[in-house]
């Protein structure tokens, strides 16, 4: 238990192709968040930036970025880089400096342009890149990695193409009611079955597309949300950035292998377990305190998995807990009531984020029409490239 810090704002740029540079998505953003908590530009000690490889130059040093467009303050500026985990990490640094003392007011944004199509990587030689190495030496595209992914349910679980395309259909019917979601369309399970195949088992709305879009979250200690008249904040409880462990049996993204466990006896639970478990011990709660879960739904299958490894079931039986309504809105246990990376698409360093404003407007009951009765504990789950791991568990 490490303590609290307060989510004192919250604010996104709608997700899209919109043809801006992601600098002004993650103003947009900024601003909406600054509006929501009541304060200042002027007010902020620290800015923490997600950043993006894609952007040139300033993609790296986000924090600076967003820091200049909003006009030089004197603010202390950090950016992160985790690939899809890049907005949880930069949530936990934003959390570490409140509760060392470094900073009371941190704004974290986080901001991306996506190309058209299917991440691929970019130019030039870099043998040492994982990335690189999968893609070059094997074709194995982010969608031949999600078909794997979703083969493996079916052999091992007996999960069905159907099964697969209700996970679209519910996060679909929740992006519609979203004013920030990209596709805000609801779709049967017939289109999803009649659209194009892309990596078997997996057809084209099982996988999530690449969009443009920022997300913003202002971070303050609890008595400094207090004072500003938010007697019961929202409340940040735990940020998870696990790693894995050697050896690794499971298929992962970007390696091309598994480990060997000839000589070393696996972990006793996945890298993906790890993340949540992480969360929960820090957070001290469980699955069974959970009012509702955001995770990262690259594909319909993946979604399935997400649902095990938070412990909502048990091995083997998420498309049970999807066939029995659990994790629609108003099921035991509502997945992706934001309509998901399925409605959104990603926006790489804003989507962790984008999940935490999530969090905030359900805890809050500002979510609308798609509001969770009663939510008091939300989870999220996140993974990036390269071993990046990352939930965030908010109370209220």
């Amino acid at each position: 238990m490490t303590g609290d810090v307060a989510v004192l704002g919250v604010g996104m740029h709608p997700w899209g192709k919109w043809g801006h540079r992601f600098v002004e998505y993650g103003v947009a953003a900024a601003r909406a968040a600054l509006a929501d908590a009541g304060i200042g530009w002027g007010d902020v000690d620290s800015v923490v930036g997600a950043s993006t490889v894609r952007g040139g130059y300033p993609g790296h040093v986000a924090g600076a970025t967003f820091a200049k467009a909003l006009g030089w303050q004197g603010a202390r500026v950090t950016s992160v880089y985790a690939a899809c985990a890049s907005g949880a990490q930069a949530l936990g640094t934003a959390r570490a400096q409140i509760l060392s003392g470094l900073a009371e007011v941190v704004l974290v944004v986080g901001a991306d342009a996506a190309p058209k199509g299917f991440f691929r990587p970019a130019g030039g030689d870099r043998p040492d890149d994982p990335d690189w190495l999968r893609f070059r030496v094997l074709g194995a595209t982010n969608p031949t990695y999600f078909g794997l992914y979703a083969r493996r349910r079916v052999a091992l679980y007996g999960d069905t193409p159907e099964d697969f395309a209700q996970v679209k259909v519910k996060n679909a019917a929740l992006g519609a009611l979203n004013p920030n979601a990209r596709y805000r369309k609801r779709v049967t399970a017939e289109e999803v079955a009649a659209s194009a195949v892309v990596a078997d088992p997996l057809r084209l709305l099982d996988i999530c597309a690449t969009s443009d879009g920022g997300a913003a979250v202002v971070l303050t200690g609890v008595d400094f949300a207090r004072r500003h008249g938010i007697a019961e904040p929202v409340r940040i409880r735990a940020v998870s950035t696990v790693s894995p462990r050697y050896p690794n049996t499971v298929l992962d993204l970007p390696d091309i292998a598994t480990d060997s466990a000839a000589a070393v006896e696996p972990a006793s639970e996945t890298f993906r377990a790890s993340i949540a478990r992480a969360a929960y011990e820090e957070a001290g709660v469980g699955p069974e305190d959970l009012s509702f879960a955001e995770v990262y739904d690259l594909s319909t299958a993946l979604e399935l998995q997400w649902y095990e490894d938070l412990g909502l079931c048990g091995e083997g039986e998420g498309a049970k807990l999807l066939r029995e309504g659990a994790t629609a809105l108003g099921g035991r246990i509502p997945v992706n009531v934001s309509g998901g990376l399925a409605s959104f698409g990603e926006a790489v360093p804003a989507q962790a984020i984008a999940q935490v404003c999530e969090l905030t407007w359900q805890l809050r009951e500002d979510a609308g029409d798609r509001q969770v009765t009663g939510a008091r504990v939300g989870i999220t789950a996140n993974q990036g490239l390269f071993g990046h791991g990352s939930s965030v568990v908010a109370v209220r």
